[in-house]
């Protein structure tokens, strides 16, 4: 990976695991057929050609939180009733 792009692309999205899971996934993608959203040079490889989309500003994220992060996620825990077994203890002779 060109260091230059990834430079210009951690100053579109600031936190580093975010940009490091949109590059591998648009990285797959680029590898199965779909399209660059940029112009690139021939012989560019595909996670330079998504940070360069990153950095251009063609992709972008949408968080599941609230703007602070306070948001509740949308899974919750349930817990189970308790098992009661129908059957008496043996008792050791």
């Amino acid at each position: 990976m060109n260091a230059e792009l990834v430079n210009a692309a951690s100053k579109v999205i600031t936190n580093q695991q975010i940009l490091v899971n949109m590059v591998s996934r648009r990285v797959r993608q680029l590898t199965l057929g779909h399209r660059p959203l940029v112009e690139h040079a021939p012989g560019l490889r595909e996670a330079d050609i998504a940070l360069t989309e990153i950095a251009n500003g063609k992709l972008t994220f949408e968080s599941t939180f609230g703007q602070n992060g306070t948001a509740e996620p949308t899974a919750k825990v349930v817990l189970f009733p308790a098992i009661t077994s129908g059957k008496k203890a043996k008792k050791a002779a």
